[in-house]
């Protein structure tokens, strides 16, 4: 993202093409790509066509999610175009430095894809590219010994593509099959990599704050589960508005508890 445009680079029948996004002062989106396909894979990263009214309708009054669903109503989930890519994060993101999480992840996909020359960035991830590296390569690029034989053994016996056409309950549990692999995880591959609602975040770390912020003690991160669970079917898109809600002050929380300045109010943007 740079001066309010976001550059992606995104797969299509074997090659590497540039897509950008932006949005107008009306709250309009504008999607600029090569090819029909990019531009129905840069709708999918953006959520462009998922209707989420239902959720900011049932949870308005919520005590918790209320004022937050009002002031960042237009609030999506930024997805990854493949699934092998959400894999990768969800073991990155097994540290507990998000910035160095993140910055890990950014690493691997430079030493494992090819750039998209002149513009900085590289072509997303897919089963196969990780598939040819072995698990040592990774360790050497930064990626813990263990995560990175989990990861180049499931490229390499699936393509986790496939679950694109499974229930969320079924890739769940095929992700959590996975030693390594637990509810935290195949959440992340189900929010940003299947475009799912319905898997909370259970585990992480931002809700373990804000759980234990709440009760006045600590807890432990099975517990943000019972946190989640009164969304039931919205509990994905609840996490990341909890965590946003909490992270900018949002969230009611006992006087003694530490907040932050809200941000300017997120915009509709029209599907």
């Amino acid at each position: 993202m740079r001066d309010g445009v976001l550059a992606q680079a995104l797969l299509v029948d074997g090659r590497v093409e540039l897509a950008r996004a932006w949005q107008r002062p009306d709250g309009a989106v504008e999607l600029e790509a090569q090819s029909e396909d990019a531009l129905e894979q840069l709708r999918f990263l953006l959520a462009l066509d998922d209707d989420h009214s239902e959720f900011l309708r049932r949870f308005a009054r919520d005590p918790l999610l209320g004022v937050t669903t009002r002031r960042l109503q237009g609030m999506r989930q930024l997805r990854m175009p493949t699934v092998a890519q959400t894999l990768l994060r969800a073991l990155c993101g097994q540290l507990i430095d998000t910035r160095r999480a993140r910055a890990l992840e950014y690493t691997i996909v430079r030493a494992t894809t090819p750039p998209l020359g002149g513009t900085g960035l590289h072509a997303p991830p897919s089963a196969a590219c990780l598939a040819r590296f072995a698990p040592a390569r990774l360790r050497e690029v930064g990626l813990h010994a263990r995560r990175a034989a989990t990861l180049v053994r499931i490229c390499r016996s699936f393509d986790p593509e496939r679950l694109r056409a499974l229930p969320s309950a079924v890739a769940a549990a095929r992700i959590e099959r996975e030693r390594g692999l637990g509810p935290w995880s195949s959440a992340v591959v189900c929010l940003e990599g299947l475009g799912r609602h319905d898997r909370g975040l259970v585990g992480d770390l931002t809700l373990v704050k804000l759980m234990s912020a709440l009760h006045g003690r600590r807890v432990e991160p099975a517990e943000t589960a019972a946190l989640l669970e009164p969304y039931g079917e919205w509990a994905g898109l609840a996490s990341v508005y909890l965590m946003m809600g909490y992270k900018h002050g949002l969230i009611p929380l006992p006087a003694a508890a530490r907040v932050r300045l809200p941000p300017a109010k997120f915009r509709h943007a029209p599907a």
